[in-house]
């Protein structure tokens, strides 16, 4: 059991390189990734633990991709409400979609956002699983600095014949860990007429493979 453990996590360290870089510090975190995938969650005693050294700095990585999120807010879930406190006691959870991602690429070796997608709205239970990959992918291409806004997601929805959905498909890719609110952003908001998101960078590299 320890090797094949030993293995699956020597796959994700490959898929995360592939995306992620960084070299040393990705292969520490992919281990960290490689626990939280099976709980949901890890604390900072866990990843002082796995990795020894390096752990601020692994977590500063992870928050920058989205891949853990603290579990502490400020006062609502939202990712940018998320406080990033490194110190015993603290928990980081990892988005859903990137748990789908990080359990496949512990067997694969490659990180797959679109697989992912289409396993966790099968989970979901949504009618239209099958497309919801193509309507990320579209969100990613046509997001900047991995943003995007209620508008423009109800726009690709329309191209896609998802028109009828779009309310409940925005709530689905917040729970999936896809988007997520970007609450402090009034004036912007004021400007778009529109609820602007923040898109997981860790997802949109994945559908660039």
């Amino acid at each position: 059991m320890e090797k094949q453990e030993a293995k699956g996590t020597e796959y994700l360290e490959r898929a995360m390189r592939g995306v992620f870089g960084h070299g040393k510090l990705t292969s520490k975190l992919s281990q960290v990734l490689a626990h939280a995938a099976i709980k949901g969650t890890v604390s900072y005693q866990e990843i002082e633990e796995i990795i020894e050294d390096d752990s601020q700095d692994a977590l500063l990585l992870a928050d920058e991709w989205r891949l853990l999120l603290p579990v502490r807010t400020a006062k609502s879930s939202s990712w940018e409400d998320r406080l990033l406190i490194m110190k015993d006691g603290e928990a980081y959870e990892i988005p859903n979609i990137v748990r789908y991602v990080a359990r496949e690429a512990l067997t694969t070796g490659t990180w797959n956002s679109e697989n992912a997608i289409g396993e966790l709205f099968k989970e979901f239970g949504d009618p239209n699983c099958k497309q919801i990959a193509e309507l990320v992918r579209s969100i990613a291409q046509e997001s900047g600095s991995h943003k995007t806004t209620g508008n423009q997601i109800k726009m690709i929805c329309l191209r896609l014949g998802l028109s009828n959905r779009v309310d409940s498909l925005i709530a689905e890719l917040k729970a999936a860990g896809i988007i997520s609110p970007r609450l402090s952003s009034l004036p912007e908001v004021n400007r778009e007429g529109s609820p602007i998101y923040e898109l997981n960078p860790a997802v949109a590299v994945g559908l660039s493979q």
